[in-house]
Parts: C-alpha cells; sequence; structure tokens
C-alpha cells in the first residue's frame, strides 16, 4: 500500500494525480469509466499528453476498485457531488480501518444536503476522514506553478500521510488543519459564493461595489461556519476566501463552471429544464437551505437562490442585497 489512491479522472483528479507521481510517488488512479481508464495507461506509457496533462510512468489507472484499495492506504475522492455517494458505496465493499480517505468536494451530497465526510463515514467502513480544499486550478498543477491547498481532518495520522504524498514545494504547498468541518464548510460555501459573484461581473458593477460584495461574503460565510459548528477563521483561509478570489479572478474565473454559470445568469440566460447543475451552484441551494434551517442571515445566497429559483433576475438580486444593511458588516 505504497500508492497515493485518486478517485475520479476529471480535471483535478488526474492534474492532482499527475502532479504526485511527477514527485516520485506511484499513484493509481481508480475510473468507472474503461474508456479512460486505457486511455490515461496507454498515453502513460507513450509519455503523451492529455488536454495539458503530462502523465509521469508512475501513475497507473484502473478501473477495479479493489486494486486501488490494495494499493493504497490514502485515497483521494475527486468526483462530483452527485456521484459521490455512488462511488463511497462501491469503495465500501472493498475498504476497511487501515484505509483513510480525504475528499476534494466542494458541495454537499445528495437531496439531504449532507457533508461529503458525513456520506463516506455512511457507506465504508474507513474512519479516518478528511477534506482537501483551496486555490490550486488543474492549470496550475499541470504546468508547475506554486499551488496551496489545506488537508483537514481530527486525526493526525491523516494530516502526516496527505502531507508525505501532497507537499510538493516549490509547486504544492499542503497546509494542515484538524477542522474538518470548518474545511469542508468553507470549500462549498466559497463555490456557492462564485455564482453571485459572476452575476456581479456580469452586471459591471465595478471595483468599489465588488468589494463591498466580497467583504460581505466573508462576514455571511464566516457566521454560517460558525453557525455549524466550524471555525470562523476558517473561511478566511484556503478552504474559504483563498478558493472564491482565485475562482473569480480573470484567469482562474474562466474555468470555475460556478463563476461561469452566474455570469451566464446575469445575462438572463438561464439552464435548460433538466440540465446537469455545476457543484457551486448546488451549493449555492444548498447554502440557502443550511442558512434558513440554523435561522442564521444570508442575504447574499438568498439572493443567489432566488434567482436560481426563478423569483428574480440578476439586477433584482443586486438591487435586494443593497436594500439590506446589517450594521455588524
Amino acid at each position: 500500500m505504497r500508492a497515493l489512491g485518486v478517485v475520479g479522472a476529471g480535471g483535478f483528479g488526474t492534474a492532482l494525480a499527475s502532479v504526485v507521481a511527477r514527485g516520485g510517488h506511484p499513484v493509481v488512479l481508480w475510473s468507472t469509466s474503461p474508456d479512460v481508464v486505457e486511455e490515461i495507461n496507454r498515453e502513460r506509457s507513450n509519455r503523451a499528453r492529455l488536454p495539458g496533462v503530462e502523465l509521469a510512468p508512475s501513475l497507473r489507472a484502473t478501473g477495479d476498485a479493489r486494486e486501488l484499495a490494495e494499493q493504497a492506504r490514502l485515497i483521494v475522492v475527486a468526483v462530483s457531488s452527485t456521484d459521490v455517494r455512488d462511488r463511497a458505496r462501491r469503495l465500501g465493499g472493498v475498504l476497511d480501518g487501515r484505509h483513510m480517505l480525504v475528499h476534494a468536494i466542494g458541495a454537499a451530497a445528495g437531496p439531504d444536503d449532507a457533508r461529503v465526510s458525513e456520506v463516506l463515514a455512511a457507506e465504508t467502513s474507513v474512519r479516518r476522514l478528511g477534506s482537501l480544499a483551496g486555490p490550486a486550478l488543474p492549470a496550475d498543477l499541470t504546468a508547475g506553478r506554486f499551488a496551496a491547498m489545506v488537508c483537514a481532518s481530527p486525526f493526525d495520522e491523516v494530516t502526516a500521510e496527505a502531507r508525505r504524498f501532497l507537499n510538493l514545494p516549490p509547486s504544492l504547498r499542503l497546509y494542515t488543519s484538524r477542522d474538518l468541518l470548518g474545511v469542508e464548510a468553507s470549500a462549498s460555501l466559497s463555490g456557492a459564493y462564485t455564482v453571485a459573484i459572476g452575476m456581479a461581473d456580469s452586471l459591471e458593477m465595478g471595483p468599489g461595489p465588488r468589494a463591498v460584495l466580497l467583504t460581505r461574503v466573508v462576514a455571511e460565510g464566516q457566521r454560517l461556519v460558525a453557525a455549524m459548528g466550524g471555525e470562523p477563521k476558517t473561511f478566511a483561509g484556503l478552504a474559504g476566501l483563498g478558493n472564491l478570489l482565485v475562482r473569480t479572478s480573470a484567469q482562474g474565473g474562466e474555468n470555475a463552471p460556478g463563476y461561469q454559470f452566474g455570469r451566464a445568469l446575469g445575462r438572463g440566460q438561464r439552464p435548460e429544464s433538466g440540465a446537469r447543475l455545476p457543484d457551486a451552484v448546488r451549493a449555492a441551494g444548498a447554502g440557502a437551505r443550511l442558512a434558513r434551517r440554523l435561522r442564521q442571515r444570508a442575504p447574499i445566497l438568498e439572493a443567489v437562490s432566488r434567482v436560481l429559483d426563478g423569483e428574480l433576475d440578476a439586477r433584482g438580486a443586486a438591487a435586494l442585497l443593497s436594500d439590506t444593511v446589517a450594521l455588524e458588516e
């Protein structure tokens, strides 16, 4: 069990696996798509490139969950929030108490808005769980540019093992935290707020109102994290504010689905009925529902939720927020 395991061959999962493999560690990437497994292994053997990702020889893809379990003790789950329960159930039959699971999923899972760590605990026998989040874009990882993330877990052996694989200076720095709930909540909320910033930018509000919106986002996010039982300062760190800033920047926003979805909403475009929504958009709805359950003020998430439900357009949401004043913010 010397390898790092990665579940999911999307942009982030493949980029992370490639970076770790280039750092000299064996990596096993599990995908449920036979075509993806074949393509990755073929490109790896040829030392060619897959959409901007240079695949190191120490990276191997597999479609067999049991092979993943046999070769990796620490496993990073990097799939969509809509797929995490299915993947967890498949892993449940092959993982045991020796394993550690860290997820990199920035949204609640399923119709019950459960935290991903709760889903992993319910569907597998693994109890040493953690969360990985932060402003590390796949493009930065694959290009070898500096990136940083935080791994949170109440178990020191999880964060220690994560640092062994993922702390790869100068290209990747890994920070650690014991605030698992706070990092999960911050990652999800920061994704949700990218939708709000995207709508604001589409309206060309200007730097002053944008700065006001960002500061209100920080206040609202910290309030919600604290109400959930996390550390409010966690939202001002890599998982929350750091994640939000990079995914609403000129460069990072181009490939941030939540931000681009918000810009489309600001232009009056609506998703087609039945279309699969980005994790950030689902996180916005989940965040608004969470705030209502906790009886916390969350005017930004509430405004985004009303736009998503078709009750307001982006300009109406902006007007509503400008009329919502709180002395503590």
